[in-house]
């Protein structure tokens, strides 16, 4: 308790005395608490949860505000809330060993991926940068915390035969006419989701979707997609505005878990290995880029904020590689 307190009041005023002072001031203090015995009462520990609470609140109240979707909102806060339980310390004492012990912890006790370790790791920086910015704490433990090094897997895309084989798998308009959807336009199943008929641009052959942080852009889709489209939606007899339904009446909008097992049947009816709606927008990414298409174009009609996430997704041919090796070097 005695050191806890020693380095909250050195945290306090770190930012009026240099480096010099507060190694003075450290030490003047342990050698007065020496003799003293220090307990924390009831009302403290009680205080301190309050305080944190109040810190995550307001931080969960600006992601809000700067548009993040409720789901990550919600990954934030359950993230947040286990290191505060975990560490059971004030967030303005909280230590850089404090959350390299944390992580390590994390990893050993959930067997988690280094990939997993790093978005936890993320997630805490994010919110200590935020508490520094709005000056609740001189600067963040986890400035010191590098970025968790992981292996580079070149994921799977769909090939033409991948493709041709789900299209005969569908055995109705409306599955093979989601599968067009994903295949032609990269989108989000989240985005697909929120599709009504009335978004649809069938002269243009594009469709405005809402994106991550409540962004609207433009995607398109081919002819073969159009025509299932408009084959889909003339056999429909329900009055639902939504683009994809349930076939069962009342007919619903279709939700996110809904088209996921949709898409994992078909992918197990065909025979393609670990089939989901996300292989589909990393497959139009990879092929963009195959085929030339720059970068900054791929880019945005992802809808990705960083250009560093759509090179993530585009994971390059390595035969085009080697074409282009003896094109331009051999």
């Amino acid at each position: 308790m005695k050191d806890i307190l020693i380095k909250a009041i050195t945290q306090d005023l770190r930012g009026v005395l240099d480096s010099r002072q507060l190694k003075e001031l450290k030490c003047s203090l342990e050698n007065r608490l020496s003799g003293l015995k220090i307990s924390e009462c009831s009302n403290s520990n009680r205080q301190n949860k309050e305080n944190n609470t109040q810190f995550l609140e307001m931080f969960i109240s600006a992601k809000r505000v700067e548009g993040c979707s409720e789901n990550t909102l919600t990954y934030y806060n359950t993230t947040i809330e286990k290191l505060l339980s975990a560490t059971n310390k004030p967030i303005k004492i909280i230590t850089t060993d404090d959350l390299r012990a944390y992580l390590a912890d994390y990893q050993q006790k959930n067997n988690a991926s280094k990939v997993t370790v790093d978005n936890v790791r993320r997630i805490l920086s994010s919110f200590f940068s935020w508490l520094e910015d709005e000056d609740y704490i001189v600067k963040s433990p986890v400035r010191r915390i590098h970025k968790v090094k992981t292996a580079t897997i070149v994921k799977e895309t769909l090939t033409d035969e991948n493709m041709e084989i789900l299209r005969d798998t569908c055995k109705n308009i409306r599955d093979l006419a989601m599968v067009e959807m994903l295949s032609s336009t990269g989108i989000r199943v989240g985005e697909l989701v929120n599709l009504n008929i009335s978004d649809i641009n069938f002269n243009e052959r594009s469709c405005i979707v809402l994106g991550k942080g409540n962004k609207e852009r433009e995607v398109y889709f081919d002819a073969r997609t159009k025509l299932h489209l408009q084959e889909y939606i003339q056999q429909r007899t329900d009055n639902d505005t939504a683009l994809f339904v349930s076939r069962k009446a009342p007919n619903t909008r279709l939700t996110i878990g809904a088209i996921q097992r949709i898409i994992k049947n078909l992918g197990i009816q065909a025979e393609i290995n670990k089939l989901h709606p996300h292989k589909f927008r990393r497959t139009l990414a990879t092929r963009a880029i195959d085929k030339g298409m720059p970068i900054e174009q791929v880019q945005r009609l992802l809808g990705h904020k960083k250009i560093e996430t759509t090179m993530h997704y585009a994971m390059v041919n390595q035969s085009n590689v080697k074409m282009a090796h003896r094109k331009y070097i051999g």
